[in-house]
């Protein structure tokens, strides 16, 4: 009995868990899904504790690009083989304007880049094209003090601020009681279309705190 119940559960789990393939073949994948992270949100939660130099006073950011992620209709590939060589200390530094931290630029090549097929030089590239053409709200840069707010009304302010984008290509993540990242689904040719299930873990909190910039 025990074994028929640990046995149904289990099956649970791989039915409810995203799908997560390392190895996959580089360039395999359906589509790509753009992840926002609020930098202030981050650095209050883990950030600080790093010292990371992202969390500086007076940087300014705010709607960082955590990353561009090849993503299946169900699961995701991750860590792929690749003949392409990997990025050079250049490259990856040259993305902390918008990622935050030539680190994060690294560990995003190494686990999604390896997947896209693309040459580091060509994913970065592709990266920034796909931050640039979504519109970050403005109205989160003007806050002065940490405030609470439902998740909703970040997929709204980002709806609004993208007309093209529709609901099921937005989805709003939180962690612990913090707005963590907006992640928008877009086409290889990066258009918007709508996320797989598995992408979608829109928060439901209605109280969510969202910190100001540094």
């Amino acid at each position: 009995m025990h074994t028929l119940f640990a046995g149904l559960i289990a099956a649970f789990i791989s039915l409810n868990s995203p799908a997560v393939a390392e190895g996959e073949r580089a360039g395999a994948f359906d589509y790509y899904v753009v992840s926002l992270s609020w930098s202030p949100n981050w650095c209050l939660r883990e950030g600080d504790a790093r010292n990371s130099p992202q969390c500086d006073a007076g940087t300014g950011h705010g709607w960082i690009l955590h990353g561009l992620w090849p993503q299946f209709h169900r699961g995701f590939p991750s860590f792929c083989q690749t003949a392409n060589r990997p990025p050079s200390r250049r490259m990856t530094s040259e993305m902390a304007d918008i990622m935050g931290t030539s680190g994060l630029a690294w560990h995003q090549w190494k686990k999604h880049g390896t997947c896209t097929g693309l040459s580091a030089e060509d994913y970065y590239a592709l990266s920034r094209e796909a931050y640039a053409r979504i519109v970050r709200p403005n109205v989160f840069r003007r806050l002065q003090r940490k405030v609470k707010l439902p998740a909703s009304v970040v997929e709204e302010a980002f709806l609004k601020a993208n007309p093209d984008l529709e609901a099921d290509s937005v989805t709003i993540t939180c962690r612990a009681d913090l707005i963590h990242e907006a992640r928008i689904c877009l086409s290889k040719n990066l258009n918007p279309v709508p996320c797989g299930q598995d992408v979608v873990h829109d928060c439901r909190m209605k109280d969510a705190v969202f910190a100001p910039l540094r």
